[in-house]
């Protein structure tokens, strides 16, 4: 039975740990040819690895996303390896521990969460696009965040705002190029069960925040999130572009009026 991305060639920024991760693996298990880009290049290889003992097929290559000349050169090793770009996951983010409110905030650290949560996934659709036009279409799946709608219950003034940038640049990429055959969509995770969270959840008290707000009343796994992404990439969401794709616990739905 043939997967569900049998034949694409996918790119994941991030791909080496958390979500990146495990849509890394499980876009492989469906069929695709992965090109996983981190920072972390040890721990791409591993991933890739992993895959490969599984059956699958993965490269891993350095990346930092905040350089296009490291994203360029992703796309190319994709391009060289598997012949293609069919579906580019942008999904590569930080949260910085000094990200907190407006006054508090440095500067410099605002700066960073910026070039690399929005500058990043704009890079990567710049040097991207080019490719999926070159393959006759694709999928642009950017990770947003439940922040991005309804704001987040402590500071962190830089993050929500790069993913609030993420969410309004998504839509603006999926309505121009709609005709094209590229689909874009911004995907929202609630919080995740992720190591970076767990260290900022030890304290009982920013626990307690957290949990408050979510319906579910628990984190969601990297391996949710994953299913979730895997069914944009795939043909499964053909007529889905320019959408706000919320997996966040059932939290906008508890904050968020309709008009």
């Amino acid at each position: 039975m043939a997967g569900r991305l049998s034949g694409k060639v996918a790119l994941i920024t991030g791909g080496a740990s958390g979500i990146g991760r495990e849509s890394a693996r499980l876009f492989a298990s469906e069929g695709a040819r992965v090109l996983i880009a981190d920072l972390d290049v040890a721990a791409g290889n591993a991933t890739a690895a992993a895959i490969a003992k599984a059956g699958g097929e993965a490269r891993a290559i350095r990346c930092d996303v905040a350089h296009g000349a490291d994203l360029e050169a992703a796309v190319a090793a994709a391009e060289r390896h598997f012949g293609a770009l069919h579906v580019l996951f942008n999904n590569a983010g930080i949260f910085p521990a000094r990200d907190g409110s407006p006054v508090d905030t440095p500067d410099d650290v605002f700066d960073q969460v910026i070039a690399v949560n929005l500058k990043g996934v704009f890079l990567g659709c710049k040097v991207g696009i080019p490719a999926l036009l070159r393959a006759g279409g694709g999928s642009i799946i950017n990770t947003a965040s439940f922040v991005a709608v309804v704001g987040a219950a402590t500071s962190q003034i830089a993050y929500t705002a790069s993913k609030g940038g993420v969410l309004a640049m998504t839509r603006e990429i999926a309505v121009e190029y709609a005709r094209q055959g590229i689909r874009a969509n911004a995907l929202c995770p609630g919080p995740v069960n992720t190591p970076l969270l767990a260290e900022f959840l030890a304290e009982p008290a920013a626990r307690a925040r957290r949990f408050v707000h979510i319906p579910m009343g628990r984190l969601a796994e990297a391996t949710e999130i994953a299913r979730a992404a895997l069914f944009l990439a795939s043909d499964e969401s053909s007529y889905v572009t320019g959408a706000t794709f919320l997996v966040d616990g059932g939290i906008t739905s508890a904050y968020v009026t309709p008009e």
